[in-house]
């Protein structure tokens, strides 16, 4: 027994020995500490980071001598050399600049940003923290090419190099790995659902494309957020934000945003996180009553007004055609449209967020290789721009992600899953909210005798249509009373177009994706090799898409390959070479290449010019492949080629036709019919054109687009970063090709007659017998045109137009006046395509020319005291979308903080301010005017 009591002390004594401590504080050199810094000991992957104050201790079990290294992000890396047990490490780390920031999306792999093949933006824990935006993500907007369009107050749409749109399916958001596009929706919800500010380790987005690494959608963009790993950042850290809107439509509201973040290192092998936000607050409230397209004037004084944000006033028809045979005489030809509600009796602009996420980190052999879970949830509230204004309500998202990893490769699959709520449809919402009250039918039937009542009697034009309206607005449900909140909840809770505006979906996407670094085993270059499998599962019970007869799944599936090689020239002189190939087939289209391949030359460590060639793809999204929503003003479809076997109609045929042409009394369609059997819209009215050519043949009438396939670009870019004295400076100039562009085109497609025969050669629209002289087809379709037998489709096609586009962008930052931070930088974008030879093209270019941002502050102006302000101009656009087109005036927006710290409360309380002027502005056509916002934020322990 004595003996082993001996050897346990022996034993005993020998891990005592084994365990050494080192603590100190690590600062920056002007003395203030550098809380979250991380020290590791050399050759391992034990280390820890640093608290609020600096301090920070490390026990590890290895004797002295080791070294550990100090980084932390904006400031040079020192190693220092522990020479023995409870030795105390002071560290002042020299600031170096954000050429020496590293990134990893550029290449997969880690390296500065200096050294990058394209050009690549970074938003570090640095930037977060001095930002005078409201939050990090909006932050996002001071970067240099980066445009952010707003929504609403909590969702935020990131674009870059044009081409935006709220639903930006051009650009991809990728979340530790994890895309978080809606999958119902095929684009991200900014960050309604997204990352707390607590968690965010950094974000960098790549500007153009990035298909080579990253696959179908990276196509004019993507942005990466990463989390902090509980094994390098734990404990408990939150943050309370509380002040107010303002904005004249909506006056003055309260605003409330926290987070918590909670994260513990058990041991070098398990740790967990857990965070939690909550958002609450007022949307900017949409109150554009222009008519919608642009004709003038008001409801009192257009007799057809249809207002940006106004809703059922977009039905309208003539009523001369409405009205019986005998009456038609006495009634001018015009079109009337019905009385609509506006937005803000159609929605109360609640904006909400709440979202949660966790992780369990296990990490078997307490090195670098670690398996880890992530869960996360969120719902929300908010208004969303498309085609429609959308108000987004307890919509759910939730994501669970499981992965393996080392510094060399990773292995990941995850699966997203998305509810719509109660989300509903505003130009739905307001057509069928009238129907609840009066039908259509009733209200012209109202409308039209007390018009031709009034004109007997003696009134003017202008004043029987305002006597009629009257007449036939008798009785209407006003907001607020019992009879409207009851259509209301009807028509907001019944799912299909023609009776509701409601949307229901449960869709999925699982993804899987791999990547291998081969640096470790290849000498002579860096080569990595990866892969992703995807599929769709679409659900949304034939409220959006053609799904009502069960599920839509799809699968695609892509691999890729890069090579990196530096080769040093000479003394001052370093090559970098990139080269990547990716390979991706959707079951649904053809293969698809994508190359890139860069060239970067670094001179004296100082200067480095790069040249790159990528190309890009995208996929059609899913609602541009499958949606399937009948309308009172026509039906929207999809573009996959399978759509005819998921969506058919029962259509009624008039009397005319059973009479005439033995037709039966209804006839099923397909969605085909819009690929295969359709005329453009416009037929309608050049068959009545009297000035028409009688000798054509009427081919140029047939429209049977063609099913989607990808969209193309090929993007070349020009690119120098550099240090010039006490300058930093990154530009970069750019051109894209595109090819296939996605677009829309309304067609008509007949209920009867092949229009392949169709043929108009003799055909006078004044002269009723010429009919008789043509083809069956011809004859059955003009009889269709003219008895309304026929459906009106909007498709999804690919355009024959070329579209391209080029850009710069430059920024340059420096010191000034003692440790001043001045930055400023400038973007140019142009669209390089012929409108006035394409008319009809819409390329929803939808980007300022110019652009020009700068910052100004300093972190440390008095002890603990820090302050930063950014100030952004943008010039006028024109905002193009199926929603509406419009004029964004140019304008500018001043954001300025204040920041103090308190280090006895480990915490930083700020003051900020963002459009401190209160010039509103707006940065889509048909959103609310973005007021502004201000605010008191307090910061614990946020490292």
């Amino acid at each position: 027994m004595k003996t082993i009591l001996k050897l346990f002390t022996m034993l005993f004594c020998v891990v005592s020995f084994a365990q050494t401590t080192v603590k100190g504080k690590i600062t920056d050199n002007t003395g203030l500490p550098l809380p979250g810094a991380n020290i590791v000991v050399v050759g391992t992957s034990s280390g820890t980071v640093s608290d609020f104050d600096g301090n920070y201790s490390l026990t590890v079990e290895q004797d002295p001598p080791f070294s550990i290294r100090v980084s932390y992000t904006g400031f040079q890396v020192q190693t220092i050399e522990v020479t023995a047990n409870n030795q105390t490490v002071d560290v002042t780390l020299e600031e170096g600049n954000e050429l020496d920031e590293v990134v990893i999306s550029a290449s997969r792999t880690p390296e500065r940003i200096f050294e990058s093949p394209v050009t690549v933006e970074r938003f570090g824990l640095k930037e977060i923290k001095n930002t005078a935006s409201a939050d990090f993500y909006d932050g996002l907007e001071n970067l240099k090419g980066i445009d952010i369009n707003t929504n609403s107050l909590t969702f935020k749409s990131i674009n870059t190099r044009g081409f935006a749109a709220f639903g930006n399916n051009r650009f991809v958001q990728l979340v530790d790995g994890m895309d978080n596009s809606a999958p119902a929706l095929n684009f991200p919800l900014g960050n309604l659902l997204g990352m707390t500010e607590t968690d965010v380790q950094s974000v960098e987005i790549l500007p153009g494309a990035s298909s080579a690494l990253y696959g179908a959608n990276a196509f004019n963009g993507i942005l990466f957020m990463r989390s902090k790993n509980p094994f390098d950042h734990s404990g408990i850290s939150g943050y309370v934000k509380r002040g107010i809107t303002l904005q004249e439509a909506a006056g003055d509201n309260d605003f409330t945003d926290v987070g918590i973040r909670m994260a513990y290192k058990f041991s070098d092998k398990f740790a967990a996180k857990v965070n939690f936000g909550y958002l609450k607050g007022t949307d900017w409230y949409a109150t554009n009553y222009d008519d919608k397209d642009r004709v003038g004037g008001t409801r009192e004084s257009n007799i057809n007004y249809d207002g940006v944000n106004i809703y059922g006033d977009n039905v309208s028809t003539n009523i001369r055609d409405a009205a019986p045979a005998q009456f038609q005489p006495l009634l001018p030809d015009v079109n009337v449209s019905r009385t609509g509600y506006a937005e803000v009796d159609l929605t109360d602009y609640n904006a909400e967020s709440v979202k949660a996420d966790w992780g369990l980190y296990y990490r078997p052999w307490a090195n670098d290789f670690e398996i880890q879970y992530v869960g996360k949830i969120g719902t929300g509230s908010t208004v969303y721009q498309g085609a429609q204004r959308y108000r987004i309500d307890n919509f759910f998202l939730q994501q669970h992600k499981l992965e393996i990893k080392n510094d060399n490769f990773f292995v990941r699959g995850y699966i997203t899953a998305d509810k719509a709520g109660d989300t509903y449809i505003l130009d739905a919402l307001g057509p069928n909210l009238l129907q609840q009250w009066k039908s259509h039918e009733d209200w012209y039937g109202d409308y039209i005798p007390a018009f031709i009542g009034a004109t007997l009697g003696g009134a003017t034009e202008a004043e029987a249509h305002a006597a009629a309206r009257q007449v036939a607005e008798t009785g209407r449900y006003e907001p607020g009373t019992p009879e409207f909140q009851q259509a209301y909840e009807t028509v907001t809770n019944t799912t299909g177009f023609l009776e509701g505006s409601a949307i229901r979906d449960n869709s999925k996407i699982y993804h899987g994706d791999a990547n291998y670094n081969f640096g470790d085993m290849v000498e002579f270059a860096e080569i990595q090799v990866g892969g992703s499998y995807r599929t769709y599962k679409l659900n949304s019970f034939g409220s959006i898409y053609a799904d009502e007869n069960g599920p839509i799944l799809y699968s695609e599936i892509g691999v890729y390959s890069q090579l990196q090689k530096s080769i040093e020239l000479n003394e001052t002189l370093d090559l970098k070479l990139t080269g990547s190939m990716r390979y991706d087939k959707s079951e649904l289209f053809d293969a698809f290449l994508s190359p890139r391949i860069s060239a970067a030359i670094t001179v004296n460590d100082n200067h480095n010019f790069r040249a790159s060639f990528q190309s890009g793809f995208r996929n059609p999204s899913t609602q541009e492949l499958y949606i399937g929503l009948e309308t009172a003003l026509g039906t929207l479809v999809g573009g996959a080629s399978d759509i005819g076997d998921r969506f058919e109609r029962d259509y009624s045929v008039s009397q005319f036709a059973q009479n005439n042409l033995g037709q039966p009394s209804s006839i099923t369609q397909t969605a085909a019919a819009a690929y295969t059997n359709s005329l453009f819209r416009s037929v309608e009215g050049e068959l009545t054109n009297e000035n028409r050519d009688v000798n054509s043949n009427g081919r140029e009438f047939i429209g049977n687009p063609n099913y989607v396939k990808p969209e193309k670009v090929s993007s070349f870019e020009l690119g120098y970063r550099g240090k010039i004295k006490s300058f930093i400076i990154d530009a970069s100039v750019y051109y894209n090709s595109y090819n296939d562009f996605l677009s829309n085109e309304t067609v008509i497609a007949p209920l009867y007659g092949n229009v392949e025969n169709f043929d108009l050669t003799g055909y006078d629209p004044n002269n009723p017998a010429s009919v008789g002289g043509l083809n069956s087809d011809t004859q059955q379709i003009l009889a269709a045109l003219e008895n309304e037998d026929f459906n009106g489709y909007q498709t999804y096609t690919n355009s024959e137009e070329k579209v391209n586009s080029y850009g710069a962008a430059i920024q340059i930052s420096t010191k000034v006046f003692d440790g001043f931070d001045l930055s400023a930088n400038y973007t140019y974008a142009k669209l390089d395509f012929d409108v006035n030879k394409n008319p009809d093209f819409r390329t929803s270019f939808n980007t300022p020319d110019h652009k020009v941002k700068a910052s100004f502050g300093k972190t440390e102006l008095f002890k603990n005291l820090g302050f930063n302000v950014s100030w952004r101009w943008s010039d006028n656009y024109f905002w193009e979308s199926s929603f509406g087109d419009g004029e964004v005036p140019a304008f500018h927006v001043l954001d300025a903080q204040v920041n103090f710290r308190i280090p006895s409360f480990k915490s930083t309380l700020k003051v900020g301010a963002t459009n401190l002027l209160q010039d509103e502005y707006f940065t889509a056509f048909g959103t609310g005017f973005i007021g502004s916002q201000y605010y008191v934020s307090w910061t614990i322990n946020n490292l």
